[in-house]
Formats: structure tokens, C-alpha cells, sequence
């Protein structure tokens, strides 16, 4: 079967509420977030370099995840309530407070392939309040964007960061339902 030489577009972003209770966690239904726009997730950690007989002997690499950000065409109201803990008044307006909760979450996504796209998820997710921002319409109409800080931490119970599948023959169903919930690898036999 052929590999991918290439990757191109973004679609399929989702968001589910991550919960942890005595050594547990355990995730919420996925929310969609529509209008994907851009992603960058750079790694976070260091590598540290051990020279000894004039040349590197040992080096090691901290992984301590993932941080970048994800532009959206606008943050969808679920994702409000959900994760960045805003509340909705009796008026239907979204208030946002000082002592608002941001909620952890798994992070899923799909990028595209020249063959094959591949299905992402980050286990341990969090952001930082976005910026408000907008611009005056000129000649044309030009979409303002919402981007949202995302920080993908590894997870406490098993330190996994994130795990990606391309559809095959044989993970066809694993692959068909990856976003219906977090994806979790079955069981070692």
C-alpha cells in the first residue's frame, strides 16, 4: 500500500472534556469545532547532550508535549461552556468571569494526505483565553479568526501524549469511529 509523500488540509476538529477522579479519566461526548483554519503544535521538552570521548555519548529528550495554536473561523459556544468555563445568563449572553475553570480535554483533528488521511488525538489538552479581536470591512468582507493556545501535556495515569491511525483494511471500523469517542489502544493480549 502506498505512503503518504505529502500532507495538505485540516478538517474533523474535535474537543472532549477530560475528567480525572482517583487515578482514573475518564472523557466527555466529542464537540465539533468547525472552520479549521491552521494548526501548529510545536514540541515541548529538551534534549540534553552527554559528551564524553570527544563526541556525543548519550543524549536524552524530555517529552513534555506539545504547544501551539489552532486557528478557527470562531470558537464555537459549546466550547464556551464546556471547556472555558463561561456561563449563559437568563438574557442568553455568555459571561465570562475571573474565576472561570478552563476544563482539560482531548484534542482530535484530521490532516490530509495525498493517499491517505491520518486522525489524531492528544490525550491531555488545555488553553489559555483567546484574543478578541475584529477589523472595519474595506473593499471586500475579510473573515476575522478566532485562535485558541493549545498546551497537549502528557497524561498522569499513563503519560501517553497522542496517538494518530491511517485507515487500513484491517483498522477500517477503529478508523470509521476514531472521532465518536477518545480513541484508547485496546488491551495488550
Amino acid at each position: 500500500m502506498a505512503n503518504n509523500k505529502v500532507k495538505f488540509g485540516l478538517s474533523n476538529c474535535v474537543m472532549a472534556v477530560m475528567t480525572e477522579s482517583e487515578g482514573s479519566i475518564t472523557y466527555g461526548t466529542p464537540i465539533a469545532v468547525p472552520g479549521a483554519v491552521n494548526l501548529s503544535l510545536e514540541p515541548q521538552g529538551d534534549t540534553n547532550d552527554f559528551y564524553a570521548d570527544n563526541y556525543i555519548y548519550f543524549s536524552a529528550t524530555a517529552n513534555q508535549g506539545y504547544e501551539g495554536d489552532l486557528e478557527i473561523a470562531m470558537i464555537p459556544d459549546a466550547i464556551r461552556t464546556a471547556i472555558m468555563g463561561e456561563t449563559v445568563d437568563t438574557n442568553g449572553a455568555y459571561v465570562e468571569s475571573s474565576n472561570d475553570t478552563f476544563k482539560n480535554f482531548a484534542f482530535g483533528f484530521q490532516i490530509e494526505g495525498d493517499v491517505k488521511a491520518r486522525r489524531f488525538w492528544y490525550y491531555n489538552c488545555s488553553l489559555t483565553r483567546p484574543t478578541n479581536s475584529g477589523a472595519t470591512i474595506e473593499e471586500s468582507k475579510e473573515p476575522q479568526t478566532d485562535t485558541l493556545t493549545i498546551k497537549a501535556m502528557p497524561r498522569s495515569t499513563d503519560l501517553k501524549v497522542r496517538v494518530f491511525m491511517e485507515k487500513t483494511t484491517e483498522n477500517e471500523s477503529a478508523y470509521n469511529g476514531f472521532f465518536e469517542d477518545v480513541y484508547e489502544s485496546p488491551a495488550s493480549v
